[in-house]
């Protein structure tokens, strides 16, 4: 068994993201994480182990207990550090935001509601074009879920949680000799199978560099990303939000002439009409942005969510 504390920059208040039911998978129960710990598998190198995860509640002292029941060396809790750094966004350092958005009419109020919230994601970008993919297009977010588990159990390595099997997350090497009619068996459409496979063969081949991607700026990452068969406009611009980063672009993606994707979102919770604003006028509005793109959107999202959650008890 291994145990170690990871720490975040502050401030960080992880609990927020437990009403947040978009950060976690099919076998996660956020309402038992505060006594259970969050539980998942993440990739060490060559190999998968399940992490338990304990937050310790301070916003501005946040660390994190880990535990796992494998013994790891040093070099191998710091790959692990790695993975657990993208998923808790304990790297992300937002505090200038809190600064530069302070008297923004829309962001203010939120930095303060939502004090310390840093966005959740999954263990490597990988993982979080895999779920988007299998996610698209689908109203129903728990079915997505369901069919990545089933995906991550057909493909992934087993992993034994006490008595019961956890899957981790398969590798590309694992996926790309996948026949996608055996995923559409799992529940995604044919095409979807095709696109993950696809996928696992371009990054095993080296047409697709992950590293690359996590590393590169905003706009390029935009250009690559949507390159990639099965990701359009508005999936690029959510993928560029789970790189653990603070930065982000939200190109125009206009469909005749209606505005789509995040850059719509943003301009209706300005009150102004997308569909008839100037790049001028959209530069105008996320200005106190500035650098911190993706880390303010989170605001406004979680926000959303916790207002279609009051409005739904009150029904």
């Amino acid at each position: 068994m291994s145990s170690w504390t990871l720490k975040s920059i502050p401030p960080h208040d992880w609990f927020l993201c437990l009403d947040v039911g978009s950060y976690f998978d099919h076998e996660h129960e956020p309402e038992k994480v505060f006594e259970e710990g969050f539980i998942r598998p993440i990739p060490v190198g060559d190999t998968d182990v399940i992490v338990t995860v304990f937050f310790n509640g301070d916003p501005e002292d946040p660390e994190f207990h880990i535990e796992t029941a494998e013994s790891l060396s040093k070099d191998e809790i710091a790959l692990a550090n790695k993975s657990l750094a993208k998923i808790l966004g304990t790297d992300m350092d937002i505090r200038p935001l809190y600064d530069q958005a302070k008297d923004d009419a829309v962001l203010g109020a939120k930095l303060s509601e939502l004090y310390g919230l840093k966005r959740m994601t999954r263990a490597n970008l990988f993982e979080d074009i895999l779920y988007r993919i299998v996610q698209m297009q689908m109203n129903h977010k728990p079915t997505a879920k369901k069919m990545m588990f089933k995906i991550r159990e057909a493909y992934g390595t087993a992993l034994m949680l006490g008595k019961r099997s956890l899957p981790a997350w398969p590798r590309p090497h694992q996926l790309m000799k996948a026949d996608p009619a055996n995923i559409r068996k799992l529940g995604p459409t044919l095409r979807k199978g095709q696109y993950l496979v696809g996928l696992a063969n371009d990054i095993v081949a080296g047409n697709v560099d992950m590293d690359h991607l996590m590393e590169c700026e905003p706009q390029e990452f935009y250009e690559l990303i949507t390159n990639v068969k099965g990701i359009g406009p508005t999936s690029g611009q959510d993928l560029m939000m789970m790189r653990g980063r603070t930065d982000a672009v939200f190109p125009s993606n206009k469909k005749g002439d209606e505005e789509k994707g995040l850059r719509r979102w943003i301009i209706y919770s300005y009150g102004e009409d997308p569909h008839n604003t100037s790049e001028e006028r959209f530069q105008e509005l996320i200005h106190d942005w500035k650098g911190y793109e993706a880390a303010a959107l989170e605001f406004l999202y979680v926000n959303y969510v916790l207002k279609e959650k009051e409005e739904k008890a009150k029904k």
